[in-house]
């Protein structure tokens, strides 16, 4: 159940595709060497607790333990509480490595299917996390182009940003179906750059790393594709 590459997006979508209640894997944090984070499945959303390996111990917030299965015994009998939400969570069932790991999310699906048995077209209903993520990117602003950090939750066809992560209203959300392109941009002084295209409006938002950048691009251009899919079957159908 140990995932060494897999990101946090591809961790809630393999969990709520193929996991239930109590699943969870273990996987690299990208903050820094020496954490882990462990994500559990509890209801309908996906939580994800950072461990800190020491060298010789495991430190998962005020408990020590001296390896992972010792971790995993004591968490197999005394719930988690999954963050603000206070949801209890017993770790249940492990999410083993069985097959390689998707690395973008068009392949989610596939790896889904294989482990499953179920086609493609049967997750869609079956895996609310395909298509989803968030995270902070710095936005420059439409009138004053200054630059802003922002916390943006991509959800369905919203692409949504807030203030900072514990606001509750959007200041704005941005209808991707009439999204036209998304692309690395390289016109602005600033590194890891990329572009939203809107009938009235371009927006250019910065992550804080080319992986990250390259990670929202990839699940943007999959949802746009997504949303022209739709549209075309929807469009044949209406034709017929």
């Amino acid at each position: 159940w140990y995932h060494d590459n897999l990101t946090r997006h591809a961790a809630e979508a393999l969990l709520l595709s193929n996991g239930q209640d109590g699943s969870y894997l273990l996987r690299k944090s990208n903050e820094r060497e020496d954490l882990y984070s462990l994500s559990v499945r509890g209801k309908d959303s996906v939580k994800h607790f950072h461990v800190e390996h020491t060298g010789t111990s495991f430190i998962f917030g005020f408990n020590e333990f001296s390896s992972l299965k010792e971790l995993v015994m004591h968490f197999a009998n005394q719930p988690l509480i999954g963050s603000e939400t206070g949801t209890l969570i017993v770790l249940k069932h492990p999410y083993p490595r069985q097959v390689e790991e998707p690395s973008i999310y068009e392949s989610v699906r596939v790896h889904t299917a294989m482990q499953t048995g179920r086609t493609e077209s049967d997750l869609v209903p079956n895996a609310p996390s395909l298509g989803t993520k968030e995270g902070y990117l710095v936005k420059q602003g439409r009138i004053v182009k200054n630059w802003k950090t922002r916390w943006f939750t991509l959800h369905r066809n919203e692409l949504k940003y807030f203030k900072d992560q514990t606001a509750t209203e959007p200041i704005r959300a941005l209808d991707l179906t009439e999204c036209s392109a998304v692309q690395f941009d390289y016109s602005q002084e600033r590194v890891n750059c990329f572009c939203l295209v809107f009938p009235l409006r371009t927006y250019y938002l910065c992550a804080k790393t080319g992986i990250e950048a390259d990670e929202w691009i990839k699940i943007l251009r999959w949802k746009l594709s997504q949303i022209r899919k739709q549209l075309e079957e929807r469009n044949a159908t209406l034709s017929s």
